[in-house]
Formats: structure tokens, C-alpha cells, sequence
């Protein structure tokens, strides 16, 4: 026993003098991210604790009829993100496609990156943050959609927390189970979170069966998205070449393709989405749905929703056939820009037509008006400081996230 223990401890100090030192070699472009993404992180501190002292209803620009902002559209991305992240690596490790093995690691440790910073908007989001944890487990209310959002997405970061650990010290068994409930738990918080949407009567933008599946599509296509993008930037935080890892690459181009049949599934989505709203007229769907294609919301929908989000990355995932790696790399930015954007436009839009709108009150006559307040910037902010800051501190403590190849 007592020889077991001093190995232990060995392999311990061995580990520790490991990390200490990758995280010590990094290069002066690297400490600069990552004081880059410290400052953001701590500045939304400021804001957010500021936010909370002196109320939301000084420094957010909500209202009692556009009650959801910007905050929570990009809680919504981040989770989305973070699902669509747990889907499409365990493709790999739980329904054992050997081609997404390279990327299972880090695409799981991401998944629990962008969740922690989806976690950090929406508790400056929530008035007071600790209240939803107590209340949530006391006072438990079955019919909110709300409720299933806190507890399934609680539920789902700590199985990707468990699969990231058993991953780590190579137990592939418990790492699968992890891994086959976090997806199930994942897509059951995801479907949730459209329901969250798809069940209010009253914005009949959102209203519908449509939004849960859309949202699973639309996770899994910003998860190809992201794990293109920040393997492509691992390999030179940790200063190694990407097209000298083969298996690596194989990888990310069986991703690609996944990326650029759910661009196409979530074209259709978009075009029938839009059809349906045009033929639903006159009514609340019809004049959001205005809004976006000629209205305040158009460059928006446009530019950003169609053309860097959708058409755009389908051209390039497309034509770079998996080889040229800077087109994929841009347009991977460009699509997660664009997602971005439509994840602001489904919160917003579904808010801006009045809910009296429909009785011919004057007072609701037009749009309503919503800008992101200071505040509010710089808390969305800090929620990508946080996701940068995890990976960037990730790839030096676990390695690059080197995988295993005897343990497939």
C-alpha cells in the first residue's frame, strides 16, 4: 500500500510540475489573450455586481414589454453552443464513430466552457442568482418551463463534467455513460429551451412545435462551427501544425460535412419559417417576420442570418473541400458572427410587435424599440471571456487534449 501511495504521489508531482510548466511556456501573443479575456471576465464582474446594486431597471435597458434582452439571447447562444458541442463529439465516444475520436476531448471540455459562460450572463440576467439555486431545489414548480431549463441544464454540466474527468484518466466506460446522459440531457434541456419559447400563446413569432426542433438542429450546427474553430486555434496556442496531425484532420473534415448538411437542414428551417409568417398575414407573425425581411431587423436577417451565418460558411465549408483550413477558419468566424445575431433576432423580434397589437390599441401601433445598454454589452462580453479564458487555460493544463491512440 504504502509503495502504491508514493507512486501516487509521484505521478502527482510529475502532473504538477507538468502544468506549471506548459503554463508557463506559452507565447506573449498567448498571455496577452488571456489577460485579454481576464479583463472582460472581470469588467462584467463590475458591471453585473453594479447592475445588482443599484437595479437592472438603471442600467439594462429591458422593459415591461421587451422584457428579455440581449442577456438572454446570448445565454441562449452559449447553451445552444454548449449542446450542440456534446452532440456532435459524442458522435464519437458514446455511438462510437471512430472518425470523431480526435476531437471527443477538447469538444467536451469546450461544451463545459460555453455553459459556464452562458451560466455567468444569465445570473446578471436573474435579479438575484442564488435565489433560482435554492428555490429551484425547496420550491420546485413542475409546469414551468423555466424550472426543467434550470434543473436539465444543472443536470447536463455536471455529466459533462463527469465524462471530461473520466476522459481524462482514460476510463472509457464510465466516460461513455457520462457521455450517452449528457446528450440526453442535453437535448432534453434543448428542447426544453425551445419550449421555453415555442409554448407563450402571446408572441406568435415563437409560438409553435417548431422552435424544439430547430433548436437541436441549429446546436448542432453551431457545435461543427465551434469545434473547426477552436481546434484550428489550439494548435497554435500549443505552437503545433494542424496539417501534420492526419487523424486530426480527418476529423474535422467528416465535422465539415456534418456542418454543411445541418447549414442546409436549418436553410429550409429559415425559408419555411419565414413563408409561414408571410402567409399567416395579418397578424403578430406577420409583421415580426416583416420586421426581418424589410423592416428595422433586415440587415440584420440579411446580412448576418443569411449570409454569414447560413450561405456564406456553406460556400466555404463546400469549396475548401477540408484542405484549405483558413477558409474553413473564416468561415467558422463568420457563422458563429451570424449565429450570434440570429439567437439576438429569435429573442428580440419575437418581442418588438406589441401584444396589443392585434386589439388596434394606438398606443401600439408600431414596433417597439430595444438597444443593449452599456451594461449589457459588457456583461455579454465577459460571458466570451469567460468561454476564452477556460480554453485557453485548458489547452496548457490538460495537454492540448491529446488523446490516447490505445485506448480506442
Amino acid at each position: 500500500m504504502e509503495g502504491h501511495a508514493k507512486t501516487v504521489k509521484l505521478t502527482l508531482n510529475e502532473l504538477e510540475r507538468g502544468v506549471t510548466s506548459r503554463l508557463f511556456s506559452g507565447s506573449f501573443k498567448y498571455y496577452l489573450a488571456v489577460a485579454f479575456s481576464a479583463f472582460l471576465v472581470l469588467a462584467a464582474l463590475v458591471a453585473g455586481i453594479h447592475s445588482i446594486i443599484v437595479g437592472h431597471h438603471h442600467t439594462y435597458n429591458v422593459n415591461r414589454e421587451i422584457a428579455w434582452g440581449i442577456l438572454i439571447a446570448t445565454y441562449v447562444f452559449f447553451v445552444v453552443t454548449s449542446t450542440g458541442l456534446c452532440l456532435v463529439s459524442s458522435i464519437g465516444h458514446v455511438f462510437g464513430v471512430e472518425s470523431y475520436m480526435p476531437i471527443a476531448k477538447r469538444s467536451v471540455f469546450l461544451s463545459i466552457a460555453t455553459i459556464l459562460g452562458g451560466f455567468f450572463v444569465i445570473a446578471f440576467e436573474i435579479k438575484l442568482p442564488w435565489r433560482m439555486a435554492v428555490y429551484n431545489v425547496i420550491s420546485p414548480n413542475i409546469t414551468s418551463n423555466i424550472w426543467w431549463m434550470g434543473t436539465l441544464y444543472g443536470a447536463y454540466l455536471v455529466l459533462m463534467m463527469f465524462e471530461f474527468f473520466f476522459l481524462i484518466i482514460n476510463k472509457h466506460r464510465p466516460a461513455f455513460f457520462c457521455g450517452f446522459f449528457g446528450a440526453i440531457a442535453g437535448i432534453a434541456a434543448h428542447s426544453n429551451l425551445g419550449a421555453v419559447f415555442g409554448l407563450l400563446m402571446g408572441r406568435e413569432f415563437w409560438h409553435g412545435p417548431y422552435m424544439s426542433i430547430y433548436f437541436i438542429a441549429s446546436a448542432m450546427m453551431t457545435g461543427t462551427a465551434v469545434i473547426y474553430l477552436f481546434h484550428f486555434l489550439a494548435y497554435k496556442v500549443n505552437g503545433q501544425s494542424l496539417e501534420n496531425d492526419k487523424p486530426m484532420l480527418a476529423s474535422l473534415d467528416v465535422v465539415r460535412r456534418l456542418g454543411i448538411l445541418l447549414l442546409c437542414v436549418i436553410i429550409f428551417f429559415t425559408t419555411w419559417k419565414m413563408v409561414a409568417g408571410v402567409a399567416g398575414q395579418p397578424g403578430g407573425k406577420y409583421e415580426a417576420v416583416m420586421a426581418l425581411v424589410k423592416g428595422p431587423y433586415a440587415i440584420n436577417f440579411w446580412v448576418f442570418e443569411a449570409g454569414f451565418g447560413l450561405i456564406l460558411p456553406l460556400v466555404m465549408f463546400y469549396f475548401s473541400r477540408g484542405k484549405n483550413l483558413i477558409m474553413m477558419f473564416w468561415g467558422s468566424v463568420l457563422m458563429l458572427i451570424g449565429i450570434f445575431i440570429m439567437r439576438y433576432d429569435l429573442v428580440i423580434v419575437g418581442q418588438v410587435v406589441p401584444v396589443f397589437h392585434e386589439l388596434g390599441v394606438n398606443e401600439f401601433k408600431h414596433l417597439l424599440h430595444y438597444v443593449p445598454s452599456f451594461h449589457e454589452i459588457v456583461i455579454t462580453l465577459g460571458g466570451f471571456g469567460v468561454t476564452f479564458f477556460l480554453f485557453l487555460v485548458g489547452e496548457k493544463i490538460f495537454d492540448g487534449h491529446k488523446v490516447d491512440p490505445h485506448h480506442h
